[in-house]
Parts: structure tokens; C-alpha cells; sequence
């Protein structure tokens, strides 16, 4: 697990070539799978096999970072109610889709086309997909130069974004690594986030987690990143003998040092 989220990139290039009938038996299989894992109760995965016309329609309206990218297939997110757990649950489970769909080497790359008008989505996604807000871009990777270096990401240290007791107070790296959590915060940094935002922020109390998300009157509040952030939280949490989940917890947004940030969950040590 820590070795795919220092590896984990959103694929941006893909081959046009459609996949085979057992890769495409395959990602079927899967979603129906993750949809179970989460009880049918959130979401359904909507798979889009005309990828020509969904990017040709969509060019220039949504996308990752205002970029629609080119796939030959697309996964959709339906929400089955629009609620703040169902958004978290859903971003949850699809990120836990794309993972596995990395094992059959297959790439993804979150698109958001929350902007885009519904009439539009009505026509390209049908009418009952009006409401979807995300796709999730699907195909085989192109191959990549190897006489070129890829740009990496910065990311926040660990001080920067897990605080002890309360909010803004430093923890020292010692005491991760006494109750065994260094490996846990170092590597969760490297989840994906939007825009590379890496809004999270931990809060490590006695015996348990607070998970925080910082936004912004020009930057609203991504709860999709909430959802992809618990999902490798646990994860990671799983690999060292924490088998707890995430509880969401509802509180009044924290303002700090002129910054906005909201309580997501707790998660129990």
C-alpha cells in the first residue's frame, strides 16, 4: 500500500483502443463488486462505452483541472441521495475501484463535471445521469518516454498537517514513532487530492484521530477528498493492525489563523 500511494498517478494519456471484452468483463465485475462492499446503499458506478462521444461533448466544460481528458471509456457516479456521507462513501469506494483497477493495469483519472449544466449531462450521459458530478477516465495507459523525467508533486511535511491534542499544536516526530504511527502520516500524504490541494489535517489525541479539511471562500469544500483520504487512512492503518473505520462526526467548522477547516470523521486507535 505504500509503495502504490508513492507510485499513485492519476493516468492522463491513453490509448484509443477500446478494452478487450475480458478486461471490460473484468472492470464489470469489479464495480459490481465495490457496490456490494458498500451495501448498494450510496451510489452506482455507471460505465459510459462510447468514450468519443462523452470527451468530444464535454471538451472545454469539465475535466481534470479544466481539462477534459481523452479516454475511451468512462466510469460515472451516481448518487442515490446528494448527502454528505453519500459524497464521502462514494469518493470512498471509487477510489477503492481505481486501485484495483491499477492491478489489471488499467489507468484512471478523476474528472469533475459538477460545473457543467445538467442539460447538457442529460443529452451526453442520459437523463437519468444528469445529476453526476464526477467521471472517472478509463483505459490502457499509453506507454511512457523514458528519456523523460515525470514531474513530482511537493507534498506537506508531516508537521504541517498532524497536530497533537489540538488544532495548530506541533507534535514531535519521536512520538509518532513510539506509538508506531510515523510510517502511517508519512505516507497517507502522498493521496490524491484536487488539484493537489492535500487539504487534510490530523489532530492525534489519546486515543483516537480527527480528521479535518481546510477550504476557503474561493475554495469550497471538497468532500470528495475527504473519502479518498479515509480510504488510504484505513488502509495504511489495516497494514500495521488497526482494524477500525472511520465515524463521521458533525461540528462547527474550526477557524485558525484566518483559514477555514471541517470536521470530517474520527477515527478510533
Amino acid at each position: 500500500m505504500s509503495n502504490f500511494l508513492k507510485d499513485r498517478k492519476s493516468i492522463r494519456d491513453y490509448k484509443k483502443k477500446k478494452l478487450d471484452s475480458k478486461s471490460m468483463e473484468n472492470v464489470m465485475s469489479l464495480m459490481g463488486e465495490i457496490q456490494e462492499e458498500a451495501n448498494n446503499e450510496y451510489f452506482d458506478f455507471i460505465l459510459f462505452e462510447n468514450g468519443e462521444k462523452v470527451h468530444n461533448s464535454l471538451k472545454g466544460i469539465g475535466g481534470y483541472a479544466g481539462v477534459m481528458i481523452e479516454s475511451p471509456h468512462y466510469i460515472g457516479i451516481r448518487l442515490k441521495e446528494v448527502s454528505e456521507e453519500s459524497v464521502i462513501n462514494a469518493s470512498y469506494y471509487s477510489e477503492k475501484l481505481m486501485g484495483r483497477l491499477s492491478n489489471l493495469n488499467l489507468g484512471s483519472c478523476w474528472l469533475s463535471i459538477r460545473d457543467v449544466d445538467r442539460e447538457i449531462k442529460a443529452v451526453v450521459l442520459g437523463e437519468e445521469n444528469k445529476n453526476i458530478a464526477y467521471l472517472v477516465a478509463l483505459g490502457y495507459p499509453k506507454a511512457k518516454n523514458p528519456f523523460i523525467n515525470e514531474a513530482s508533486s511537493s507534498r506537506l511535511g508531516v508537521g504541517e498537517i498532524v497536530f497533537k491534542e489540538e488544532f495548530g499544536q506541533s507534535i514531535d516526530i519521536i512520538e509518532l514513532e513510539n506509538r508506531g504511527l510515523d510510517d502511517l502520516f508519512y505516507y497517507v500524504r502522498f493521496a490524491p487530492s484536487s488539484f493537489n490541494n492535500q487539504p487534510w489535517r490530523f489532530v492525534l489525541e489519546k486515543d483516537k484521530v480527527i480528521l479535518l479539511l481546510a477550504y476557503s471562500d474561493e475554495n469550497r469544500v471538497s468532500l470528495m477528498d475527504a473519502g479518498i483520504i479515509m480510504y488510504y487512512f484505513e488502509s495504511l492503518a489495516r497494514t500495521i493492525g488497526i482494524e477500525n473505520d472511520w465515524v463521521l462526526i458533525d461540528e462547527e467548522d474550526l477557524v485558525y489563523e484566518g483559514r477555514k477547516y471541517k470536521f470530517i470523521g474520527e477515527f478510533k486507535l
